[in-house]
This record gives structure tokens, sequence and C-alpha cells, in this order.
């Protein structure tokens, strides 16, 4: 969190620039986030789109990217204040941070509710299928971890990330420039999902006690942290060997198997994870390999598809 030291006179309080308001409103929502759990899914719906498909409406896109903004935007401030109130983050060490503010929740609200309306908008072209992936991605995002479902709570924490940033995310993003479903897409799609669920269960790992001390459910909380790391190599290992199968299959282009640049990233997370699973501290570089694994597998495939168009060009 962004924090600022200013000296003030006794007695007196100055008042926040708008400047500040907004450094904090933007501290609250991580990077990670726009980084590669909304927009790379995003992309690749709309990579598949022209390269496969041959259509790409550039006004669609943008209006559709906004929407998986604000969305975002909404997902981490959701996270940050109900994960607050539920007490995760301080379970061992309680004065570590300051209190998540009411603002963030309002501020989750308010992002949510603009990007349903982009949504909604949206549904005016592409019919009822674009409703459905906004109330789908909205249930998933609003009650992640706020009440009354609390999806992590409930063992079906990483199941609802792996459907959004996976198949709802691409999917969506397909039909708004194309309005009809594809099944390469929704395989194209399980790259970023399983990747991501992947990355969902090796990112719980050092928060193993905190999550089972406040009851979640996660996997990680129900196998143990020895098993979590098998399971989300697991995961990782069949987004990347997604783009193998389908160009075996005819359904992908050659090019797409620039995704395989990501093994040895898969690689290395592996090898620091089997030494440093039950100590936190040390787990970080298994997290940012596989982050980082997420980050070139899913970008590489989606380049291997803007190749096949580029080629056609």
């Amino acid at each position: 969190m962004l924090k600022a030291v200013v000296a003030d006179p006794p007695h007196y309080t100055k008042s926040p620039s708008a400047a500040l308001r907004v450094l904090k409103i933007f501290s609250v929502v991580r990077y990670r986030f726009f980084l590669y759990a909304g927009l790379l899914p995003y992309l690749l719906g709309a990579a598949w789109a022209r390269a496969m498909e041959g259509v790409f409406d550039a006004r669609i896109f943008w209006t559709g990217f906004s929407g998986i903004f604000l969305s975002v935007v909404g997902v981490e401030a959701f996270n940050e204040y109900f994960d607050s109130r539920m007490g995760t983050d301080r379970v061992f060490n309680p004065d570590d941070e300051d209190p998540i503010p009411d603002w963030v929740l309002w501020l989750g609200i308010a992002a949510f509710a603009a990007a349903a309306s982009m949504g909604l908008y949206l549904a005016k072209d592409g019919g009822w299928p674009i409703v459905m992936y906004t109330l789908l991605g909205g249930m998933a995002a609003v009650f992640y971890v706020g009440p009354p479902i609390r999806w992590v709570y409930r063992g079906l924490g990483e199941t609802m990330i792996a459907l959004s940033y996976g198949p709802w995310m691409t999917l969506g993003s397909l039909h708004l420039q194309t309005h009809a479903f594809s099944w390469g897409a929704l395989l194209a799609s399980l790259v970023p999902g399983f990747l991501i669920m992947g990355l969902a269960v090796v990112n719980a790992i050092p928060d193993f006690y905190q999550d089972r001390l406040v009851g979640k459910r996660n996997i990680c909380v129900r196998v143990g942290r020895r098993n979590a790391v098998k399971v989300y190599l697991g995961f990782a290992a069949v987004g990347l060997l997604v783009p193998v199968a389908g160009v075996a299959a005819g359904l992908f282009p050659a090019t797409t198997l620039a995704a395989l640049a990501a093994v040895p990233l898969w690689v290395l997370s592996g090898k620091e994870a089997v030494k440093t699973y039950d100590t936190p501290r040390e787990f970080i570089p298994a997290v940012r390999y596989i982050v980082v694994c997420y980050i070139v597998g899913t970008a590489a495939f989606t380049g291997g598809l803007l190749l096949r168009a580029w080629g056609r060009a």
C-alpha cells in the first residue's frame, strides 16, 4: 500500500491532494491483476477473432477493454477489503498494515457497476451471450471473497479463477468480435485457464497457515503445501501442453508453439518450490517464476496467433 508521511502543524490536518487520492486508488489495484489476470485472456480472444476468423472491430475492442479494466479494479478492491475484514493478511502480524478503509469497498462497487454498464451496452450488438459472460464473470469476481457466497471459503476459488480468466474472458472477447462460439477458441482459452489456476494454487502456499486459520478452503489448505506444489505444477503443465494438442489436432497454427518458451520458467519454478515450499520467504522465487511463465506462455501463444494473421495480410 502506498503511504505518505506529511509533517503538519499541531491541531491542523491537511486534506490530501487530488493527485494523492488518485495514487492511493491505484495503489489498491496491484500490478499483477492488470498484467496477467484480466488483460491477457481478453487479448487472446481478440487475437483469435483476428487471426482465425478474420474479424476485428477496434471500437468494440477498446470498449470491452475498458470494461475488463474496471472489472479487475473491482476484483482487487473487493479482495483487499474483505481479506482485511476477515483478517487473512494480519493473522500473525496484526500491526503490519493499516486497516483497509471503507472507500476501497465503494471503489470496488463503483468499478463493478461501471463494468456492468459497459457489458450491457455491448450486449446491444453482441446479444444474450455477452450478458451471460458479464453475469458469470461478475458472480465470480464479486463473490470470490465477498459475502454471502465467498467462493474461496467454499473450496471453489481456484475453479472460479480458472473459468473467469480462461474460457469466460477469452470467449467473451471473441464473441464481441464475431458474435459466434468457437470450439477452437475454447481449447485456446485453456492455456491461460490452466496456467492461472496453477498460479492461484502456488500463490496460496506461503499463506497456508493464515488461510487455514481464517477458514479458507483453497487447494493448498486441503492437500497441504507439499502436495500443492505437485498440483500447481500439474495445472501449469496442462496449460503448456494445450498448444501442442491444438497444433497436433490442426486447430492451432504451428506458430502458437511459441508458448513452449515458457517451459524453462515452469522448470525453474518447480526446482525452487520443492526446496522451499515450507519456508514462505524463500518460496518467493517459485511464485515469481510461475508468474512469468503465465505471462510468457499466454503472450507467446497470442503472438503466435497474430503471426498467422500478419502472414495472411
